[in-house]
């Protein structure tokens, strides 16, 4: 288990090896996998990490619930957008960072990224529901309804099914490594469903309103409303890389801990 490697020496060549070749992308990436540099890396990042999604977060909420201006046809109830458009770009790029960290595993059996995938999951799962039931409060005075069987409202929905399923698969094996590639396989599956996603108001006609930020296209909110906007995604996606850092650093240190309790176990009998 990676978890007894010394930081020192975990990555170091043996001495009677052939001298390594040309670096490569997975050599780099392993550069990275050593659990004692993730450790110190992420401790000195993580204090301000928080401390910029706390200050991003509130001031985005703070000043689109309470200072930019209403609608002129959705009124107050346009302000829930500052909770549930950012919510809804993380839940897909949660899944983006999910399917990526499962490439990685798959391809170079980077240790930090089963870890990372493992921990993206249950972080990813909650801001896609946030999204969902957030649209679901929008949708009751716009549409008349809780939900409706939308393209983009049930694409969301598969969304947050696949996170439900990586979440159990990965936690579903006595042994960690079968879970790990389980879940890395439906992850990278699952990545089709973030075209549907994206252009599902484009592909049918739904109740769902189009993309009002275009990357081909000047945005096609009202400036006041769409500062507060970009302010709270930039303090979700902070919030986001800082809770699933966090969770991965306690499962580094969780693995460390019962490898030595197995260690101590095994020398006591």
């Amino acid at each position: 288990m990676f978890a007894r490697v010394d930081a020192s020496t975990a990555l170091a060549p043996n001495p009677g090896s052939p001298s390594p070749g040309p670096r490569t992308p997975g050599r780099n990436l392993h550069r990275f996998a050593n659990p004692g540099r993730f450790l110190r890396q992420s401790g000195a990042v993580l204090p301000w990490l928080s401390l910029a999604a706390l200050l991003f977060t509130t001031t985005g909420l703070v000043w689109g619930l309470f200072f930019a201006p209403a609608d002129w046809q959705q009124g107050d109830a346009v302000r829930i957008i500052y909770i549930h458009v950012p919510a809804a770009w993380l839940a897909s790029a949660g899944y983006f960072a999910l399917a990526v960290c499962s490439a990685v595993s798959l391809i170079w059996r980077h240790p930090l990224a089963d870890l990372a995938a493992a921990e993206i999951g249950p972080v990813g799962a909650g801001f896609t529901a946030l999204c969902l039931a957030t649209g679901s409060l929008w949708g009751r005075p716009m549409w008349g309804a809780w939900w409706v069987w939308d393209a983009r409202l049930t694409s969301v929905l598969v969304l947050f099914f696949l996170y439900l399923g990586h979440v159990a698969l990965v936690r579903a094996f006595d042994d960690p490594q079968r879970g790990y590639r389980a879940g890395a396989v439906l992850a990278l599956i699952g990545v089709v469903n973030l075209p549907i996603i994206k252009f599902s108001v484009d592909w049918w006609n739904t109740l769902h309103q189009p993309a009002s930020i275009l990357l081909t296209g000047a945005p096609t909110m009202y400036l006041p409303m769409l500062w507060p906007l970009f302010v709270s995604a930039i303090g979700y996606s902070l919030c986001f890389a800082a809770i699933v850092i966090a969770r991965t650093r306690a499962a580094v240190m969780e693995r460390r801990i019962r490898a030595l309790l197995m260690a101590r176990a095994e020398a006591a009998q």
